[in-house]
């Protein structure tokens, strides 16, 4: 396979990326100087290297230490955890600067084509949960997608919280100020402050 058909093909397994996106980004690439594809070799290179996942959030970081700068900032309230789908929802609810509490990531939603969880980072969230109790969590926020998978999951997270904790602590969702089928990461921060203040 040529180069450029290769490089196609790469860019197309991206989310979202079509066939004519993934040309136009060749085609940028090829335009680009060699300092600039050098700087891109560099950066996915050291996505190996220097990011991994936070022990406690379980999002992507390149913070040194086993935990981000979010689970290592002692001023965080850590009566309240945020459960989302993906690093990207992680971000809009900082971006939001209205949540102050704590985060999980699960790895993804459910699909409901299959209904499996493979993937999804359950078993490690239920684990976590009693040493955060003692930390003093009071309430977790299944903060997912309006959208059917989102319902989905925060059903199923739901039933598997409520088996693995005694009623101490407080289960909620976003309220319905997001429009049924938004995802979290292209929500405007009022969006999500309303969200997070009408969560039920």
């Amino acid at each position: 396979m040529e180069p450029i058909d290769r490089l196609s093909a790469l860019f197309e397994k991206f989310p979202g990326i079509g066939p004519r996106q993934a040309q136009r980004f060749v085609q940028f690439l090829l335009r680009s100087s060699a300092a600039t594809r050098r700087e891109l070799i560099d950066s996915v290179r050291d996505l190996g290297s220097s990011v991994h996942q936070c022990s406690g959030c379980m999002r992507f970081s390149s913070s040194e230490k086993g935990l981000c700068s979010i689970c290592a900032d002692s001023h965080r309230d850590f009566t309240l955890l945020a459960v989302v789908a993906s690093d990207a929802d992680l971000l809009a609810l900082e971006r939001s600067r209205t949540f102050r509490g704590r985060y999980f990531v699960l790895g993804g939603l459910i699909s409901l084509a299959s209904d499996k969880t493979n993937g999804l980072r359950i078993k490690e969230l239920l684990a976590s949960i009693p040493k955060r109790s003692k930390a003093g969590l009071q309430e977790i926020i299944l903060a997912f997608p309006a959208n059917p998978e989102g319902d989905s999951t925060t059903i199923r997270i739901h039933e598997e919280l409520k088996t693995c904790q005694d009623d101490i602590l407080t289960i909620t969702t976003l309220g319905r100020g997001l429009s049924t089928g938004s995802e979290l990461e292209y929500a405007d921060p009022d969006t999500l402050k309303s969200a997070l203040d009408n969560r039920k």
